[in-house]
């Protein structure tokens, strides 16, 4: 089954599938009950530290992916995370939300990556 990510705010929202949001803020203007999340895994977002460094400028894009696929590496939490995207995917299709507007260059884009390159057999 299909990894997928979307922009939370997209309409209309993708129900087909296991929803979890990769942000480490919450989304602003977005009701808990509105998000129709199964999960939130904020553990698995960049720093608050890469993120303000990256602030969502095109340009620094290739260096933050860089940057943050090292601190996925070394996150406690990825074997966790990996376990169950995996589990989830044995059984229909997993989106992974975010807030940013740039659809391109984004948190959720590296990890969508990275994930599908962890999983492979």
């Amino acid at each position: 089954m299909p990894l997928k990510i979307e922009r939370i705010y997209t309409k209309p929202v993708d129900m087909n599938g296991y929803r979890i949001l990769v942000d480490r803020v919450w989304p602003r203007g977005i009701s808990k009950v509105n998000a129709a999340l199964d999960d939130w895994f904020k553990n698995i977002a960049p720093t608050k530290e890469l993120r303000q460094w990256f602030n969502h400028e095109p340009e620094k894009y290739p260096e933050f992916k860089t940057r943050y696929e090292a601190e996925l590496t070394a996150n406690p939490d990825l074997p966790e995370f990996l376990a169950l995207i995996k589990d989830k995917l044995n059984h229909g299709n997993v989106i992974m939300l975010f807030g940013a507007k740039d659809e391109t260059h984004n948190q959720a884009v590296v990890l969508q990556e990275f994930i599908e390159k962890q999983l492979q057999p």
